[in-house]
């Protein structure tokens, strides 16, 4: 991986280079370098070769450094932040931290350049090309317990809609429980993932999936409406900057609401609702409910509206869908 990597940094202008070049800036043949190239391939990493001119990727890409993220993040979120990993590539970001969770003490950070089992709500898979998107996790500590939580994916997509919005981004929307959407199509999910005792403490993985720059052979892949930043803004957005965004506004967030609840965020949550005064259909490992959304309750819940009688449905394993 390390020559990956280093290939890749020199592509990373999107302009040709000569096979003699990266291989002399690489210190390995020119068989070597092909060699790379065509690994890269198998992770999803388009190289073009044309004869006479050399290598080069489709479009620039900007890797991710830890760094460089670090120096961005506000003095608050800084002192907070007890670690940050940056890594080429992993299974799922959060389930790194998950698995570590016991030996990483305070709040700790991940981020991937791919993932190769990335998560989705209900075990959906998360399309994770490499270098292309942001795929963050975050390992926070609560004294609370799980119960006390059933409002944090709500607060974690106010500070997800928060961080987009300040990288330039109008009309978000957010879809109960963790959606972040704009114009209809998915532009960022979040999962979470809740352990500890009954009466606290307890440790939470979150993990945003954040579409930067989607390659269009592999959204192909993804089953619902989505988009992505750069179709949004129009440009390019570095990813180290948007990375420290996310991460800042993550970690700002889940400090409040260690203190304050999901009250803090509602109002926020509420204006950007997507799904109020619609008719939606609900559906869980042990069946399903359609009826009129009327926004949600201040612990979370959403208010359904159910053949006259209002019925409350945390997040879960629910899946919601505008109803047809």
């Amino acid at each position: 991986m390390a020559h990956h990597r280093q290939l890749l940094a020199l592509l990373a202008d999107g302009e040709f280079h000569s096979g003699t070049a990266l291989a002399h800036a690489l210190g390995v043949s020119r068989g070597a370098v092909w060699k790379t190239v065509r690994a890269l391939s198998t992770q999803d990493v388009e190289v073009y070769a044309v004869p006479g001119r050399g290598y080069r990727l489709p479009a620039p890409v900007e890797l991710l450094h830890g760094d460089t993220i670090l120096a961005q993040l506000n003095p608050r979120a800084r002192r907070l932040l007890n670690g940050l990993e940056v890594h080429d590539e992993l299974d799922s970001t959060s389930q790194y931290l998950l698995r570590r969770a016991a030996l990483l003490p305070g709040v700790r950070a991940c981020l991937a350049e791919r993932q190769t089992a990335g998560r989705g709500r209900r075990g959906r898979a998360w399309v994770s090309p490499f270098g292309h998107n942001i795929y963050l996790s975050l390992l926070w500590r609560f004294e609370q317990s799980p119960a006390s939580l059933s409002g944090l994916s709500l607060a974690a997509g106010v500070a997800v809609a928060q961080a987009l919005r300040a990288l330039g981004v109008q009309g978000l929307g957010l879809k109960w429980p963790n959606d972040v959407v704009w114009q209809g199509r998915k532009l960022a999910g979040i999962l979470i993932d809740i352990n500890g005792e009954a009466g606290g403490p307890c440790s939470v993985v979150v993990g945003v999936g954040l579409n930067v720059m989607m390659p269009q052979t592999q959204g192909a892949l993804i089953d619902q409406p989505w988009t992505d930043l750069n179709i949004i803004l129009g440009h390019l957005i570095p990813r180290n900057h948007c990375a420290s965004r996310l991460l800042e506004q993550l970690i700002v967030t889940f400090d409040e609401y260690a203190r304050k609840g999901l009250a803090p965020f509602l109002e926020t949550w509420r204006a950007l609702d997507t799904l109020a005064g619609k008719t939606v259909r609900l559906q869980w490992p042990q069946g399903s409910a359609t009826g009129l959304a009327q926004g949600v309750r201040e612990d979370g819940a959403l208010r359904l509206s159910v053949n006259g009688a209002m019925r409350y449905y945390h997040s879960g394993e629910v899946s919601v869908r505008e109803a047809s």
